[in-house]
């Protein structure tokens, strides 16, 4: 393969993994102009049409999909071993791409970035805050931040952050008017605020712990979100019980905006997981991020046990 040839396929593979020319050329750092006239030359020489171009989208035709699907792995693989000849130097530097949950940010994915960044300086952090699940071969993400059941197949897990301690809260009036739930059952003919995975096509279950085991329940939602202070904030304005992160509500329960409901009857949540694709190529500053997780993960559990024998 000519070295012209090589990057007009890393050039297609691009424009078809970002859905467009004017992000394939931010990603490459050329111009629209330049990306366009390099996929039409590498169509003629081909002498097949490799997409459909409108004045608003781009999209594959049907051989341009299957060679897609045969070159996407082959270039991904150039391009790790590019990684690994530049991370020979002693410097950890580069670009790390990661994808997360809105709620981890809050929680414990910020400040462990913050971390990251002040500790590794010739590291761009690229963190895009997003619920739904992840390919991490097509999207050039280099890690996912995810709960358990969001977990990618044939990938890689480390648990980062703490476990998730639950609540259940509702606003003192909502009570007053529909009742305090006294058992875990009661929740159902509740109005609920539940927790929607990406475009809302998933809720999140609540998780309750009895005699025998853990079991969950799924309320009917009136109000579905994202967002884990939204649900907070719809529950503390007498709209329903909200089942969120209880360090998350802590500050409202405090003060008494949210009243906790049915607290010796909620389970711990596992922790998130560093989903990624490859132990065997994966670059230095993912593996420093995530030493760096394992470390916290580490201190909080020693503070944990000194907390406890105080």
């Amino acid at each position: 393969m000519t070295r012209n040839g090589f990057s007009d396929i890393r050039i297609f593979v691009e424009v078809a993994r970002r859905g467009g020319f004017r992000a394939a050329a931010e990603h490459l750092h050329r111009s629209p102009a330049s990306i366009s006239e390099a996929v039409q030359r590498f169509e003629d020489r081909l002498g097949v049409r490799l997409f459909e171009r409108s004045t608003r989208s781009v999209a594959l035709t049907p051989i341009g999909e299957q060679f897609y699907d045969r070159s996407l792995p082959a270039i991904t693989d150039l391009e790790e071993a590019l990684n690994d000849l530049n991370e020979k130097r002693d410097e950890i530097a580069g670009t790390l791409r990661l994808s997360a949950p809105y709620s981890a940010g809050p929680f414990f994915l910020d400040e462990l970035t913050a971390q990251f960044a002040t500790r590794y300086p010739a590291v761009d952090v690229e963190l895009i805050y997003d619920d739904k699940k992840v390919d991490l071969l097509s999207t050039g993400i280099d890690a996912a931040i995810r709960a358990n059941t969001l977990l990618a197949p044939d990938t890689h897990a480390v648990p980062v952050g703490p476990e998730l301690r639950m609540s259940i809260v509702a606003a003192q009036s909502y009570l007053d008017e529909r009742g305090t739930p006294k058992r875990p059952e009661d929740i159902l003919s509740h109005a609920s605020i539940c927790f929607a995975f990406g475009r809302g096509d998933r809720i999140a279950p609540w998780e309750f712990s009895g005699p025998n085991g853990n079991f969950t329940l799924q309320p009917k939602p009136r109000l579905t979100t994202n967002d884990m202070r939204s649900l907070l904030r719809y529950a503390s304005s007498g709209l329903g019980l909200a089942y969120v992160y209880k360090d998350v509500a802590a500050s409202q329960i405090a003060n008494g905006k949210v009243i906790e409901v049915l607290s010796g009857h909620l389970s711990t949540l596992p922790c998130y997981s560093i989903n990624y694709r490859s132990k065997k190529h994966m670059t230095r500053r993912l593996r420093a991020f995530i030493n760096l997780a394992k470390n916290s993960r580490n201190t909080e559990a020693e503070n944990a046990k000194d907390f406890l024998a105080d």
